[in-house]
């Protein structure tokens, strides 16, 4: 026992020295990115039945219902493949971002500017921290998964005030790019506790054709003659992560019972 305390001891340092280090490199390596007023310019900003930037609007309706449909398989019953109390709270913070994200982006989407695109991000960050949380809980360990999460949580509040005040992206970039490097690396280093473990790349797979999409706005708005844009095609896309993700967890059951673990429910 005390050699597996000291190895989770050694899991842990190791996780949050290589974000520390990552956090410093970016911040060393890379000027002040402000705000830009282009960012809110986006190839469609049609207008339906008065509704300003409609596609870009509507198309986050499918986040509200995923989000809900996700919070109550979380809270009701054993729906879910979940065997652990942190892997709950990671969970319904990750369907919970998912739901205001909805809200959030529509938002944002009816008037896009500096300070309506924070309750776009917020939601977004919050998403994303719990699911690379869940994930910690999953592959590595549940009190360091939670430790985590809640850290993280406060992290992506520290991000939005520092956004705010220094007129600077750079930490909320953050929430995009250490996750997409730091989830597969894992995913090779520890074995998965659960069976159905391809959905994580699937999921990975819609979120890097997403961004995709949000890049190539404008022309693939004109490469289908001007249906919809590439943002509202992210949208749609960003969907696929969590309704993936849903799917893995409906499916999943037990494969390893780690050292320390028992079968907890909810």
């Amino acid at each position: 026992m005390v050699v597996w305390v000291n190895h989770l001891r050694g899991i842990r340092a190791r996780l949050w020295g290589g974000a520390f280090l990552s956090w410093l490199c970016f911040m060393l390596a890379t000027p002040t990115i402000p705000h830009s007023p282009t960012h809110h310019l986006f190839a469609d900003m049609r207008n339906f039945f008065g509704v300003p930037n409609t596609l870009n609007v509507i198309s986050n309706f499918p986040f509200l219902i995923i989000g809900v449909l996700g919070l109550v398989l979380c809270l009701h019953g054993d729906y879910l493949g979940i065997s652990l109390r942190g892997e709950i709270w990671g969970w319904v913070f990750f369907y919970a971002g998912i739901t205001s994200w909805a809200f959030g982006s529509a938002y944002y989407h009816l008037k896009p500017d500096d300070v309506r695109v924070l309750w776009d991000r917020l939601p977004m960050m919050i998403a994303v921290t719990s699911l690379f949380s869940s994930f910690v809980i999953e592959r590595v360990n549940e009190r360091i998964g939670v430790t985590c999460l809640f850290s993280l949580l406060l992290f992506v509040l520290v991000s939005i005030a520092y956004e705010r005040t220094f007129d600077d992206l750079r930490l909320s970039m953050m929430f995009h790019f250490i996750p997409c490097i730091a989830i597969p690396a894992m995913a090779f280093l520890f074995p998965p506790k659960y069976t159905h473990s391809r959905f994580w790349f699937w999921a990975a797979g819609f979120y890097l054709l997403a961004k995709f999409e949000a890049f190539a706005d404008k022309k693939i708005y004109s490469v289908n003659r001007y249906i919809i844009s590439g943002h509202s095609l992210e949208h749609l896309c960003s969907t696929m992560v969590p309704v993936m993700l849903t799917v893995m967890l409906w499916l999943r059951n037990i494969k390893i019972t780690r050292l320390g673990e028992f079968k907890q429910r909810p």
